[in-house]
């Protein structure tokens, strides 16, 4: 009877210790173009290139918070000045609302890389909100209107087909252009947006 408790024990033990060992680490995928990937492996989000034989790089796009994720993201390869670089793109969604007031925004993430020096060569950012609001028309606070509103922030990325970086808002349009010796993106125009 010793025995079979004895040996009992020690196998609960064993499965214990063999369960606890070290799982691997899980990714998910969320765009794929060619050899590349864009995967968030924990509260990080990476730019997974994969190289012949088994061997990966990454380059980090961005760290988040333990509940958010990117949404509608797109690897959009280009070319520029003879070499392909990626535009990876995402959306992030934030909500913040209080009794009277609701604001939807909506983040769009736009980031170039360069794989062969894994670089970040130019980050974008734009925002557009959704605001509602409840105003109240008298003292008393019995009669009240419901106000919407759109706020636009940041300039809209968009890579022509020279693969130039057009970066737009409703007033301003700057081009950018890139300098394959400091393998980055710079200003050559700035301006007021053209009326047609």
């Amino acid at each position: 009877m010793k025995k079979t408790i004895l040996l009992l024990v020690l196998s609960f033990f064993c499965t214990a210790i063999f369960s606890q060992s070290k799982k691997a680490t899980s990714s998910s995928v969320f765009a794929k173009s060619d050899n590349v990937s864009a995967e968030m492996i924990k509260n990080k989000f990476y730019l997974f290139i994969t190289n012949k034989g088994a061997k990966k790089d990454t380059i980090l796009l961005k760290s988040f918070e333990v509940d958010k994720l990117p949404l509608e993201c797109k690897i959009e390869p280009f070319t520029t000045k003879g070499i392909t670089l990626h535009k990876i793109t995402w959306q992030e969604k934030k909500t913040m609302q209080s009794k009277l007031k609701t604001e939807a925004a909506v983040t769009t993430v736009s980031i170039i890389c360069e794989l062969h020096s894994k670089t970040k060569v130019l980050s974008n950012e734009q925002t557009t909100t959704k605001i509602t609001e409840i105003h109240f028309l008298d003292d008393k606070q019995t009669v009240s209107e419901t106000i919407d509103r759109i706020r636009n922030e940041g300039f809209e990325c968009i890579v022509n087909k020279q693969g130039d970086v057009i970066l737009k808002n409703k007033a301003k349009e700057n081009k950018m252009v890139y300098v394959l010796a400091d393998k980055k993106f710079v200003f050559v125009s700035a301006g007021p947006l053209k009326k047609k």
